[in-house]
């Protein structure tokens, strides 16, 4: 939906949810319901106006004078409205009237009160998407701080004191909508604000456009040669007519162009049975300079609007607004396929990620695959506000994303479009400084949006047994469905870093030729450092005569308690590593040698020494390895490694060093 008046014009128009009303007696209550019902907004009011100077109120009155001034983007008035009606008739309001409020309170920068009367909107219902969105990101505003100040602000050096809005690539240059001043005297205005419908202009375009605008059909001496010689073409099949033409989008080549009309039919408008007239999209094809070929897609409707087109980067599918039947609120986004000859598929909504009880409208699609919208379903800063989000394969399955001021402000900010490659950015906007009702505005990406949670993850990779770091080592990162997302290399130190989407569960694994991979999983975070070092093992045990099967097989220590020399449970598990190396390798001898540390008598050491290792060799040959490939030899506390010998003070971590097994391959 648009945000502002003609903004409402185009869309709320016809994405607007009619109130019941408690008919009042006279002739201005009358009078004033049938412009109201009939979406004339801009003589509502006044009548509306004239009935309570006179003492005449009622919660029907507040509710409709409420709502003419937010759909016409007078948010100040609108709040000071939905105050009274709050406030005098309490137990009349309804859950949408309080959300309306909060976004009027937004649109002056009063976070305060939005947030109170929000709370107020959260308790009046129970299963709103708006209200648990709300619930769940509290301080949304300092979450919209994360990814404000990325754009430097440029001039649009085409506004006019008339409305602007809606800008869109074409060719080399733009598209967009006005109701700027075009000579037909306000033939044709619209009393929804009173202000003229809408046409469709390009600027920058081609040598007849360029630095000029113009409409989109006009012709060059040439084209207006042919089109006179088809005058059925000229006459019936422009893109501007009397009624609004607004939102559109063009192939990149330029031969078709999607665009939103009135509904609208051999040269008449079409209303539905509540004297609406309802948005269409349509498609035109461009023949020798000539637009051709209108038609109203299939998909349109007589009692529903379709509007606002946008293609995705492949120009294959196509996503529009609506508020068909399975729409969750106002209007919603929805997409649909276009096949090759085409025709097209069936709309799809896009669902509850994107979609809420309020609007979602204007889509945008960059090359990207990075979808844009503009809604006031979403916590925002006031009105509507434009979101992204990320599609996977053109599926929406991360949450929206606010893009952050200055794109948003307190007021309506919508159609924005985005080219990836030069970081230019148009959108349209009702903010205080416009020149007119709504201004378009121009500005430079220089940040890009976050729109994943990112998570550093680095560490080193080495090899287990020598501790010496492995280059060239490969760190993958594979998620949760087993799919590989991201990879990496160690460097000449053998470290490694990956940048990673903590919004979901990944495993990070390394892995080299000659090495077992191993792998370690990290669940969603809030994307803190992490720092993960791999210690690898050889996947084929290399061994000579005289090394350590202890240390090959980087053995925890095997303890025995004190004044003991059975093997304890605990230490088991360590001994069966070797005994599993004996099985696969059975020409394999080996010596298993104990010591002790130098506490207590040289002579008991060396005897309770020689029982450890005895009772390992035994162990052994219990679980069926033969005798002859064992030998056993206590050494007490001969073989220290390091300094701790008798007389000498050494912590216990230090006399622990020497108190080891060793299983010394002997062939």
């Amino acid at each position: 939906m648009m945000k502002n008046t003609h903004v409402h014009l185009v869309i709320i128009l016809f994405f607007f949810c009619a109130i019941g009303f408690a008919q009042k007696d006279g002739r201005l209550v009358t009078k004033a319901n049938q412009q109201y019902e009939s979406y004339s907004f801009s003589p509502a009011i006044d009548i509306y106006k004239r009935i309570l100077d006179k003492g005449y109120v009622s919660a029907d009155i507040l509710q409709k004078l409420g709502n003419s001034y937010y759909y016409n983007a007078d948010y100040e008035n609108a709040a000071k409205i939905y105050k009274r009606f709050v406030d005098e008739y309490p137990t009349e309001v309804q859950p949408e009237y309080f959300f309306r409020y909060a976004q009027t309170l937004k649109s002056l920068g009063d976070y305060e009160n939005a947030n109170n009367v929000m709370n107020q909107f959260t308790a009046a219902t129970t299963d709103d998407s708006r209200a648990m969105a709300y619930k769940s990101e509290e301080d949304y505003l300092e979450d919209i701080k994360k990814n404000s100040n990325r754009y430097e602000m440029k001039s649009f050096e085409y506004n006019t004191p008339y409305s602007e809005f809606a800008p869109s690539f074409y060719k080399e240059g733009l598209i967009f909508s006005s109701d700027r001043d075009t000579g037909n005297f306000a033939k044709y205005r619209h009393t929804w604000n009173a202000k003229d419908f809408l046409d469709i202009y390009r600027v920058n375009v081609d040598s007849f456009s360029m630095n000029k605008v113009v409409k989109i059909d006009a012709y060059t001496k040439e084209l207006e040669a042919i089109a006179i010689a088809n005058e059925e073409k000229k006459n019936k099949q422009r893109i501007n007519t009397r009624l609004h033409e607004s939102t559109s989008y063009a192939t990149k080549d330029g031969s078709v162009l999607y665009f939103t009309r009135n509904n609208f039919k051999d040269g008449k408008y079409v209303k539905d049975e509540n004297g609406v007239i309802r948005l269409k999209i349509f498609r035109a094809v461009l023949l020798d300079g000539v637009w051709t070929d209108i038609e109203e897609l299939p998909f349109n409707s007589d009692t529903y609007s379709v509007a606002h087109p946008a293609l995705s980067p492949d120009e294959k599918t196509l996503y529009f607004a609506s508020d068909m039947p399975g729409t969750y609120g106002e209007s919603d986004i929805y997409s649909v396929a276009i096949n090759d000859d085409g025709s097209f598929g069936e709309p799809q909504n896009l669902g509850p990620k994107i979609n809420t009880e309020a609007r979602e409208t204007f889509p945008f699609v960059s090359s990207e695959e990075i979808l844009y919208v503009s809604t006031d379903g979403h916590p925002g800063l006031g009105g509507l506000d434009v979101f992204a989000t990320k599609l996977v394969d053109g599926k929406v399955v991360k949450d929206l994303v606010n893009v952050g001021e200055p794109v948003n402000s307190k007021k309506d900010d919508f159609t924005f479009i985005f080219d990836a490659e030069t970081k230019m950015t148009y959108f349209a906007s009702n903010r205080a400084d416009n020149m007119g009702a709504d201004d378009i505005y121009k500005a430079i990406e220089k940040i890009p949006l976050k729109l994943e949670c990112e998570q550093k993850v680095s560490g080193t990779v080495r090899d287990k047994v020598t501790n010496e770091v492995l280059v060239g080592a490969t760190v993958k990162v594979i998620d949760e469905s087993n799919k590989e997302i991201k990879s990496t290399i160690t460097d000449a130190e053998g470290n490694y870093e990956l940048i990673i989407n903590c919004d979901q569960g990944n495993f990070v694994r390394a892995l080299t030729h000659g090495y077992v991979p191993f792998e370690e999983y990290l669940e969603i975070s809030e994307g803190e450092p992490k720092v993960i070092d791999f210690y690898l093992e050889r996947d084929e045990l290399t061994a000579k005569f005289g090394d350590d099967l202890a240390k090959l097989l980087q053995l925890s220590t095997i303890y025995f308690d004190f004044d003991k020399y059975n093997i304890r449970e605990d230490s088991k598990i360590e001994v069966e590593k070797v005994i599993a190396v004996m099985e696969k390798y059975p020409s394999l001898k080996i010596k298993v040698n104990s010591h002790t540390d130098s506490r207590g008598k040289d002579s008991y050491n060396l005897m309770l020494s020689q029982k450890r290792a005895e009772a390992t060799v035994n162990y052994m040959i219990s679980k069926g390895i033969s005798k002859d490939r064992l030998k056993g030899e206590g050494f007490g506390e001969t073989k220290l490694i390091n300094k701790c010998s008798n007389g000498v003070a050494c912590s216990d971590v230090q006399h622990e060093l020497n108190r080891r097994s060793e299983f010394i391959i002997l062939e």
